[in-house]
Parts: structure tokens; C-alpha cells; sequence
């Protein structure tokens, strides 16, 4: 979903303020922060206001070409597209940074290593405050990378610095949003 959005908001990923951008892109950005702290506002409420509040492809992309996400270590940048229940995340990852201080002898998380563009399609939707994640495919540098190769660098690298990472996953949302539904270039956040 724009999922990495909500996964940093929800694994206490910090905002920071804006960089020199273009005047477009900083506007755009800005209006994402403001949807984003209304959600936080709104979520505090004993009876939160139901209207869907829409963040735009455009505006979470400007959000996070900003700077106002901590990327994870090793994530250069990031750019969404989502479509009616997918989301499609390219970016640009060191996994020399992500690895740090992590050996293996298996050859196939040697595919792991150097700076490259990595391609990820995910299904997401959420539904009773609890949003679902499933990546469907994974690719580094347009060759795509099997499931269970994934698997193993989710489970032998991510796992250790982030328990919670997984291909597959259920996460309760922040400030009671009660659904989330991708769509054309837009993800639509509805609050109970």
C-alpha cells in the first residue's frame, strides 16, 4: 500500500522537515504532511470524522523525494504506483548498507550485494483497521528474483534488524484508520 508510508508510521519511522526542493514538489509534499498530520489529529477523536481522506501518488512520492521519511539504512529513494488493489514500489537500495555486519556463505544471497534498482508488487488493501500486505513479485535491476530467494534474505537479513519484516503480512493501522483501498494513483484512508 503505499505501504511504505504506514509501515514506517507504524514502526515509529520519524518525519523530518523539508529539504530544498523544487517549489512544486515541496507543495505537494507538504500537502501529504498535512493529510498525515489531519490522520493523526483525527485518530485522537472519541468519534473521528468518517470522510476518506485520499493521498496521491504524486503527493507521497514528493513526500518521501523530500526527505520527510527516515528511509531504512540502505534505501536510497523511493517512488509509488499504485493501481486498484497493487501498489508497485520502485527503488534504489545498497545492500552493502543493508548487510552490515551480516556473512553468509549461501550463493544466493549473494544477488544481495552493490547499489541497484529493486522493483516490488505488492497486493494491499485494509478492512477493520487491520491492513494486509502481500508482495507478489520482486525484481533487482529488471530481472525478477524467485519467492523463496526472497524468503531467505527476508528471513537470514531483514529479520535480524527488523523482526516484524515479512512478504506477507497483517498489521493493526495507526490512528484508527479502519480502511485503506488502493486505487488509480491514489490510496484511500477511511477512519472509525
Amino acid at each position: 500500500m503505499s505501504c511504505l508510508v504506514l509501515l514506517t508510521w507504524v514502526a515509529g519511522g520519524q518525519t523530518k522537515p523539508a529539504s530544498n526542493a523544487s517549489k512544486q514538489q515541496a507543495a505537494l509534499a507538504d500537502r501529504a504532511t498535512q493529510k498525515l498530520a489531519y490522520i493523526q489529529r483525527n485518530g485522537m477523536k472519541a468519534s473521528p470524522d468518517q470522510k476518506p481522506t485520499v493521498l496521491t501518488d504524486d503527493e507521497l512520492n514528493a513526500y518521501f523525494a523530500d526527505g520527510r521519511v527516515k528511509l531504512p539504512v540502505g534505501v536510497k529513494k523511493v517512488q509509488y504506483q499504485t493501481q486498484p488493489g497493487t501498489v508497485t514500489v520502485n527503488t534504489q537500495v545498497d545492500f552493502d548498507e543493508v548487510r552490515a555486519g551480516q556473512k553468509s556463505s549461501n550463493p544466493l544471497l549473494g544477488i544481495f550485494s552493490g547499489v541497484h534498482d529493486v522493483e516490488v508488487v505488492a497486493h494491499g488493501a485494509g478492512s477493520g483497521g487491520i491492513a494486509r500486505v502481500q508482495v507478489e513479485s520482486a525484481a533487482i535491476d529488471g530481472v525478477t528474483v524467485p519467492r523463496f530467494v526472497l524468503e531467505m534474505f527476508v528471513d537470514k537479513v531483514l529479520k535480524p534488524k527488523y523482526p516484524k519484516a515479512a512478504l506477507d503480512t497483517d498489521f493493526k493501522m495507526p490512528a484508527r484508520v479502519d480502511t485503506a483501498e488502493l486505487g488509480q494513483k491514489k490510496l484511500t484512508l477511511t477512519q472509525k
